[in-house]
């Protein structure tokens, strides 16, 4: 399994996986557990990396004291929404708003998928983010936060502008006040 990130934006992360043939129902099955169990560990919290107790303390557990005051002074870290997997031909495709969970997400859902490869059904290509121009998508009607793509190539485009403005010299506003004689 090949696994790419692309353009990537926690509130709006489309992902996609390619397979050898088109899935089955019992492969669908398979494939749509393990994104609802890991979707509904996010959208509990459990993917927090401020809390990572059992994780921190090594190989030796036994006996370890658990804070319950470090656990409940970690900012909570929630998955937003997920949703339906869609499919066409040999892709399949599941749009997610990672919210303010942490990236360790991606890596117990690539692990899960990795196990799912190995075990149960094959997959060539996991994509994380971006777009495939051969599947269009429309704005996800359960974005918290509808348009922020957009609004992030507007400021893109006008970075690209005061660039282009920029003669090399700096204005009177933002020059360096030690540089001056």
């Amino acid at each position: 399994m090949e696994v790419r990130f692309r353009e990537f934006n926690p509130f709006n992360c489309w992902i996609w996986m390619r397979f050898p043939h088109p899935l089955g129902s019992g492969e669908r099955g398979y494939l749509e557990t393990a994104f609802d169990s890991w979707f509904y560990l996010g959208k509990l919290g459990g993917f927090n990396a401020e809390n990572l107790q059992a994780h921190e303390e090594g190989a030796e557990l036994g006996w370890m004291a658990y804070s319950h005051e470090a656990a409940a002074g970690a900012l909570p870290a929630l998955m937003h929404n997920m949703g339906p997997m869609e499919y066409q031909e040999e892709w399949a495709r599941c749009w997610v708003d990672l919210g303010t969970s942490d990236a360790f997400a991606l890596d117990v859902l690539i692990n899960a998928l990795g196990q799912l490869n190995n075990d149960v059904l094959e997959i060539e290509e996991l994509l994380i983010g971006g777009l495939n121009d051969d599947w269009p998508i429309e704005e996800q009607p359960d974005a918290l936060f509808p348009g922020l793509d957009e609004l992030e190539d507007e400021d893109n485009d006008e970075d690209d502008i005061d660039e282009d403005e920029d003669d090399g010299e700096a204005g009177e506003d933002y020059a360096d006040p030690q540089s001056r004689d």
